[in-house]
């Protein structure tokens, strides 16, 4: 058996691409610079290690730094970049990657197989503490060692075989594991720089990428300067240099861009109140997303170790306001499979309901909410998830009858708490990493880094074992259609809230800005308009 090729039928509600190019044709004061185009991040990466990084900021650097393995064509199927070719063998459990040998680092050594040896047992060490290292679970022996029940690495089924060759061995056949190679955690890496400078080795002086620009400065907290890489393997970018800023204020980063002093912003700099205005003006363009925003509960600590007192919080939450205060193509969620997503299913999760909400605050000991600590429901700092925050702060003191105190954290203190010591409630939103339903539900394994409620379910494991395994699309389906359910009504382990759409804004005189629905800036293609 080999490994499916992921269905154009369960893609159509993203349009034929998802890949989205954005062009625009209203005049705007031009740069100081020809090719030079100014974005905005919104905030400072977390990490540009990505073994480490975790966060769609620190991903869009790295996006535009490095290549891997394969990247997804205009039609979502994984076609080669570093990889000149691979072959399925063994039924589907052995995957033969054949590289180019025409891929050089930014200091001139030939990408080898034994960089993505190398890169994918760092993920998965322990010492590394990725909490990325259950996406490569389904590699032989994989687990085993991320967990350190095996110590030794050269059990673990990837092998450079020569320069050129890179064998992986499955546990199974795996539906989606072409995709997987797409992500940036694969990325291959270079075992003697990170050695030589250890938790520095990102930094400007000492990085090696392959990609199509290169890390030229970065001034913590402020911006981060690339330059094109004349010897990208796919020729240099038509772009000279980049900078990417870091303005975390929305309403300063849309005065810059309407005074010509950004080129390229996003939801990053785009605050909801400014969005009726902005839409109106041609270069405003909404992006469809595979990405959902949702609430997440503390399951291992009082009061939301007991899953009615989640459930009746669920229920007290009227989803459809959001469009409305947030303004931005957002759609609300139930489920948590996004649409456009293969065993999407609307029709599952939790409506809005504050009658059963209150029966079930009665049940779990809390009539009319009477013995309930302080909820506190923490965020990180952003205008649209404060208005969020504000309007279910809102609906549950007057559904439940709780008192909810709100907490904001900058984004990487915020990312921290999350992963060492999460808020009673917390909010959390996910992007897809490949466009496969397993993305989004491994999400909550047992063994998932990014579980940060710390809930386990058996019988969602074992679901999502069974679903990776399985070739069949509507039996596929109906495994997550189950799992979703002991997710978002039985244990309630999260509350869904929306899924995503991003606005977007690019100044005319640039066109070739590619924006995809995994929130991914790729901007290789960009270019002046020439007139």
């Amino acid at each position: 058996m080999t490994l499916r090729k992921i269905p154009r039928r369960w893609l159509k509600p993203l349009a034929i691409g998802l890949l989205i190019s954005i062009s625009a044709c209203r005049p705007s004061p031009k740069t100081g610079d020809e090719n030079h185009i100014r974005v905005n991040l919104g905030t400072e990466p977390p990490s540009l290690d990505w073994s480490i990084a975790t966060d769609h900021v620190s991903f869009n650097v790295i996006s535009n730094l490095m290549v891997g393995l394969a990247e997804f064509d205009k039609e979502l199927k994984p076609v080669p970049v570093i990889a000149k070719s691979w072959e399925i063998q063994e039924g589907g459990k052995r995957i033969v990657f054949t590289l180019r040998d025409d891929v050089h680092w930014s200091d001139g050594k030939k990408v080898r197989a034994q960089d993505f040896e190398y890169a994918w047992k760092r993920l998965l060490d322990p010492k590394t503490a990725s909490q990325y290292a259950y996406i490569l679970f389904d590699v032989l022996h994989a687990q085993e060692y991320a967990e350190g029940k095996l110590k030794d690495a050269s059990a673990v089924g990837v092998k450079a075989e020569s320069d050129n060759v890179l064998a992986v061995t499955l546990r199974h056949p795996v539906a989606y594991f072409l995709a997987i190679t797409t992500f940036e955690v694969t990325f291959p890496q270079r075992q003697d720089v990170i050695e030589k400078h250890g938790t520095r080795w990102t930094e400007p002086a000492h990085i090696v990428t392959n990609g199509p620009f290169l890390l030229d400065r970065w001034q913590h907290e402020k911006e981060i300067i690339l330059k094109a890489n004349p010897a990208f393997f796919r020729g240099k970018p038509a772009l000279d240099r980049v900078t990417m800023l870091m303005v975390n204020e929305k309403t300063t980063a849309a005065a810059m861009y309407e005074q010509g002093n950004l080129d390229f912003m996003d939801d990053h700099s785009i605050a909801p109140l400014d969005k009726p205005r902005l839409a109106k003006l041609p270069e405003y363009k909404l992006v469809p997303q595979l990405r959902g925003e949702y609430y997440g509960f503390a399951v291992d600590r009082k009061p939301f170790d007991d899953p009615r007192l989640r459930k009746a919080f669920a229920l007290a939450i009227d989803r459809e306001v959001f469009p409305k205060i947030l303004q931005g193509g957002q759609t609300p969620a139930t489920s948590w499979i996004p649409p456009g997503m293969m065993a999407h299913n609307r029709e599952i999760g939790l409506r809005f309901d504050p009658e059963q909400a209150r029966r079930l605050l009665k049940e779990a000991g809390y009539p009319d909410g009477k013995g309930l600590p302080e909820i506190v429901l923490g965020y990180n700092t952003d205008e649209e998830k404060k208005l969020v925050a504000e309007a279910i702060q809102s609906m549950w003191q007057k559904h439940l009858n709780v008192v909810v105190r709100l907490e904001n954290q900058e984004w990487k203190v915020y990312l921290k708490k999350l992963q060492n010591d999460p808020f009673v409630v917390h909010r959390a939103g996910w992007g897809a990493d490949y466009p496969d339903p397993d993305n989004f539900m491994k999400l909550f394994t047992s063994n998932s880094g990014n579980n940060h409620g710390r809930w386990k379910n058996p019988r969602f494991d074992e679901l999502l074992e069974r679903a990776a395994r399985e070739a069949d699309d509507k039996k596929r389906a109906r495994l997550y259609d189950e799992a979703q359910k002991i997710l978002t009504e039985i244990d309630v382990a999260i509350v869904p809230l929306y899924w995503k759409s991003e606005a977007t804004m690019l100044n005319p005189r640039f066109t070739g800005l590619e924006y995809n629905s995994m929130a991914r800036m790729d901007l290789r293609h960009v270019r002046l308009v020439r007139k």
